[in-house]
Formats: C-alpha cells, sequence, structure tokens
C-alpha cells in the first residue's frame, strides 16, 4: 500500500508560502514518549524529555512510581510550571489531583510532587 503525504490547501492569492514544508511550518516537531530517554531524577521519579526550545522552554513526561516523593521542594524558577495529569492521582503536596486535572504554577511557587497510587504527567515549562 502506498502512503501519500497531505496536501495543504491551497494557499489565498498574495500569501506567502515559501516557509512551508510539506505542508507544515518550519519548527514543526513530534516526539513519541516511548522513544523519548529517560533517567531517574529520585528514586522511582523518571522524566522524559520531548521537547527543548531556543529560549529555555521544554516539555516533557513525568513518571511518578506509588509511593514516591519528590526530594525536597520543587521551586518552580525562572518561569511558571504548567502540569497536566494524564494518568494516576499526583499530589503537590496539599491536595490530590486525578487524572485530567490541569495545574498552573505561577513562576515563584512550589510544591513536593507525590503519589501514592503512581502517575504519570505532561509537564511543561514556558520560560525554561
Amino acid at each position: 500500500m502506498t502512503r501519500e503525504t497531505p496536501q495543504a490547501p491551497p494557499a489565498p492569492q498574495g500569501a506567502d508560502t515559501t516557509a512551508q514544508t510539506n505542508g507544515q511550518l518550519p519548527g514543526y516537531v513530534w516526539s513519541a514518549v516511548r522513544d523519548a530517554p529517560t533517567r531517574e531524577l529520585f528514586p522511582g521519579i523518571r522524566p522524559r524529555p520531548l521537547w527543548s526550545g531556543e529560549s529555555g522552554a521544554k516539555a516533557q513526561v513525568l513518571e511518578l512510581d506509588p509511593h514516591t516523593c519528590w526530594e525536597g521542594i520543587d521551586v518552580h524558577e525562572p518561569g511558571p510550571e504548567e502540569v497536566f495529569v494524564v494518568s494516576g492521582v499526583f499530589n503537590d503536596g496539599e491536595r490530590d489531583h486525578p487524572a485530567g486535572a490541569f495545574l498552573h504554577a505561577p513562576a515563584g511557587s512550589s510544591h513536593i510532587p507525590q503519589t501514592t497510587t503512581g502517575c504519570t504527567l505532561f509537564v511543561f515549562h514556558p520560560e525554561g
């Protein structure tokens, strides 16, 4: 079976199409969690980096095994942290957040990431 690349719709007249490649803009990237490198940050806590931007922004998946806790306090510097709970139940040191929850932690805030059930998080740092 032959697989064809979808064609982008025709550009409006006068539009600049020189920046597009195969219907995607330059810098468009993708990655798969299963292919992302992993390391143990703390016992039972593994980050899987997915993307890093030039300004220090980064996206990663964070896997926490059951009954794990961040060592020390996670301080959000230089910028905020955005967290989406993909699976399990995440605890920020004060309350539980089940799968489907979204958390925004402003720059300078802190918490102690932990879980009793285990969880997988998508974490985005827009400013590094």
